[in-house]
């Protein structure tokens, strides 16, 4: 049953919900909550993995392969690493907190529990913004290669530059007006989620073997091949380590970039609502996916710029273009960058061609052309349900979280998710979409360490079916690793996280905080689930 408080909102997790900073929902009102308006529960470990493989290996290194080697030439390799290793930690403590708590909701439902609605609200908003915008990315990353792959190699056609990209003031190609290849996909893949999860979770298992084939047979023809030199890799960092704050290029500035690629093992656990033995299968799906998907990185990127080369086109002043710049784009128009890493919109394809595997290049322009559609399939997954679960809190109109009678999903949201990020994809070009992503991803990550340790204290006897190791050193390393890649990234990405966390803060105080069900004295109490 729901119970309301006669005066005032009612104590929870120990802490007053009157206080306006310091609403909180307990773990137990929580769990109650997903079992009272739950999502059906259908996906096992093994989908899991797949999903977070389905997500992680796509745009990372079909599309951004080139704007990272733009960035950080040969140290490309070393920019994976780093954003891996930070993947890692982050990913160790997504795995015990979305054990403990295996529902919808992801970052934002962890926070709400820890450290309030208001924290909660900003964590889910940032959330929002992280997985459209990524979506959006992948996107224009797939037009790349419809347009290259299949309408050029297959068709001999080329589709007018107005029509198959951004506006070169927003940093697209000359001529263009609007990604239309990337709004049909964003459409396409909207749909499919409509339909349900079960069968957009086999569509994806059959999206990715055809995406890590291809990989396979990109890395068994580039790092034994006869063009492959070491001298390729000279110099390894020829815009250094670090670009300078706000810069957005270096080794660490194209981590920064590249980081929303990972975003995969963070959208395992916004399914963990609707997965089969949620304590078992959800840390299996994290940390299995994202070693997975790491070591591939790091071979593909090791073939593709030992085969071609990937040094940076740079600017007068020694520093690379910016990738996705005006700039970057007029020096790519010129003949002598006709066949470089850093201009191509189909990187991988481009570099099978240029060593002679022209048909093979070309199978892997269909792959790449099929699969990632799988990886905006899992991120429009995880931010439907950020959508969903904030709805189901009262933050955001309840009818958001309507679900359909037939198809079982929460179809409202979806579709608006959907044509926001068909309206995205149409404008920006895929590397300032990148980075834009990174930024709310980054906020969410670093908030998740820190209810992770903040849950060790408040909920020391609380079963954890996984617990992260050595806490003391993983929970800091992600929050320091977060906020350092945060401060690389492009000044004007920077500059997106608070302004779109000003746009939330109006909208909380001017609705969410008076519709919230805590705040209101909603609340699912645990003895309301029914008896087996």
């Amino acid at each position: 049953m729901t119970s309301r408080a006669n005066h005032g909102p009612p104590s929870l997790g120990g802490v007053p919900t009157q206080m306006k900073f310091a609403r909180t929902k307990s773990i137990d009102a929580i769990l109650a909550t997903a079992e009272k308006k739950s999502l059906h529960r259908t996906l096992g470990a093994f989908q899991l993995t797949l999903f977070g493989i389905g997500c992680v290996i796509g745009t990372g290194i079909f599309v951004l392969t080139a704007a990272g080697a733009q960035k950080a030439g040969p140290g490309l390799m070393l920019a994976f690493a780093i954003a891996g290793a930070i993947c890692i930690v982050a990913a160790l403590c997504y795995a015990e907190i979305a054990s403990m708590l295996p529902v919808a909701g992801s970052a934002y439902t962890y926070t709400y529990t820890v450290m309030g609605e208001l924290l909660a609200w900003t964590v889910g908003w940032a959330l929002i913004l992280e997985y459209a915008v990524a979506a959006s990315a992948v996107s224009v990353g797939w037009s790349g290669y419809f347009t290259g792959t299949i309408l050029k190699q297959f068709f001999g056609m080329e589709l007018p530059a107005y029509l198959a990209s951004a506006p070169l003031a927003l940093g697209g190609a000359p001529g263009g007006l609007i990604n239309l290849p990337a709004v049909v996909i964003a459409l396409l893949v909207t749909w499919l989620l409509m339909i349900g999860t079960t069968e957009s979770a086999r569509v994806n298992a059959v999206l990715v073997l055809i995406k890590v084939t291809a990989l396979t047979a990109f890395i068994v023809l580039t790092l034994p091949s006869g063009q492959f030199s070491t001298a390729n890799f000279n110099p390894f960092l020829p815009a250094g380590i670090f670009g300078g704050f706000g810069s957005g290029v270096g080794a660490v500035g194209a981590a920064a970039t590249i980081f929303f690629a990972y975003v995969g093992f963070d959208a395992v656990s916004t399914a963990a609502e609707e997965t089969k033995n949620p304590q078992r299968n959800v840390p299996i799906g994290l940390i299995g996916s994202l070693l997975f998907c790491t070591v591939f990185y790091i071979l593909v990127a090791a073939g593709a710029i030992g085969t071609i080369g990937g040094q940076p086109i740079m600017g007068p002043n020694g520093i690379p273009f910016p990738a996705g710049s005006e700039e970057l784009a007029r020096q790519c128009a010129l003949p002598q960058y006709s066949g470089a890493l850093v201009c191509s919109n189909e990187a991988l394809a481009h570099v099978l061609r240029q060593i002679g595997f022209g048909t093979v290049g070309n199978l892997l322009g269909i792959a790449a052309f099929v699969a990632l559609p799988s990886v905006i399939l899992i991120l429009l997954f995880g931010q439907t349900r950020i959508f969903f679960v904030m709805s189901r809190d009262g933050l955001l109109p309840e009818g958001l979280s309507k679900i359909h009678p037939k198809w079982k999903t929460p179809y409202v949201v979806t579709a608006l998710t959907g044509g926001a990020v068909a309206f995205a994809a149409a404008f920006l070009p895929v590397g300032k979409l990148a980075d834009i992503a990174n930024a709310g991803t980054l906020y969410a990550f670093m908030m998740v360490a820190i209810a992770v340790m903040m849950l060790r204290k408040t909920e020391p006897n609380r079963p954890r079916s996984f617990k992260t190791p050595a806490l003391w050193l993983i929970g800091p390393a992600t929050i320091a690793g977060c906020i350092f890649l945060f401060f690389n990234l492009p000044f004007e990405a920077m500059l997106v996280l608070p302004i779109w966390g000003a746009v939330g803060m109006l909208i909380y105080y001017g609705y969410s905080y008076r519709a919230s069900h805590v705040g209101r004295g909603i609340v699912e109490a645990p003895e309301d689930l029914p008896l087996a």
